[in-house]
């Protein structure tokens, strides 16, 4: 990818710094936002795996650490925290003038996941999420009330992640999806398992990209 397309974001919110890698392709089809209950949700290889695959067909990634280094340990399980930084970071690139005009999609992982959710009642224009792992137990009563196409997609032999979200899967009233990666863990680090994920993720969003209209 052309290096020239990176752009590194820092917001200044709740009191702290956060910062975030932006890449925005040439006629980028959208733009997704990865969501990660951590302080270096930008450097995770696996993460970085799947917005790789995406850029290079085209998808403009952000990768934001929605939680300080420092805050880390302690706030990680901070629902509501994530879901407001990450409702906050979605306004800034909606009124941002390299992006305000490029659909915004979420790719959320474990805890993370759930902030995406819940981020998506309040800004109901984002097209399409994808929960890897995803924590949905965390987002309460609120799941009837998500309106935007989710994929879900969680390893077969983490027993537990999949039966959460096979119950919670029945909750959702929106445009929905259960994807099971045979032979994959929660981490995804067996071979080929993230290859498949970000196939799965790129394709669902694909799926539910909406028509743009000129500017």
């Amino acid at each position: 990818m052309d290096v020239t397309n990176y752009t590194e974001i820092s917001l200044p919110i709740d009191h702290v710094r956060l910062v975030g890698e932006l890449y925005i392709p040439p006629r980028a089809k959208a733009l997704i936002v990865f969501s990660q209950n951590c302080g270096n949700n930008r450097f995770s290889v696996r993460n970085r795996q799947v917005a790789n695959y995406l850029q290079k067909r085209n998808f403009g990634t952000l990768l934001f650490d929605l939680l300080t280094p420092e805050e880390d340990t302690k706030k990680r399980m901070d629902i509501d925290l994530l879901t407001k930084r990450l409702i906050e970071v979605t306004e800034y690139l909606e009124a941002l003038s390299t992006t305000k005009h490029i659909p915004i999609g979420y790719f959320g992982v474990s805890i993370g996941a759930a902030s995406a959710i819940k981020a998506s009642i309040k800004h109901p224009e984002i097209f399409g999420i994808v929960a890897k792992g995803g924590r949905l137990d965390l987002v309460g009563n609120d799941l009837a009330k998500v309106n935007v196409p989710i994929l879900l997609i969680v390893g077969a032999l983490n027993e537990n992640t999949l039966q959460l979200n096979q119950v919670t899967f029945q909750e959702l009233n929106c445009d929905k999806k259960l994807e099971v990666v045979p032979g994959a863990y929660n981490s995804f680090k067996e071979l080929g398992a993230m290859e498949k994920v970000s196939e799965l993720s790129t394709n669902w969003f694909k799926n539910y990209l909406p028509i743009q209209k000129a500017v």
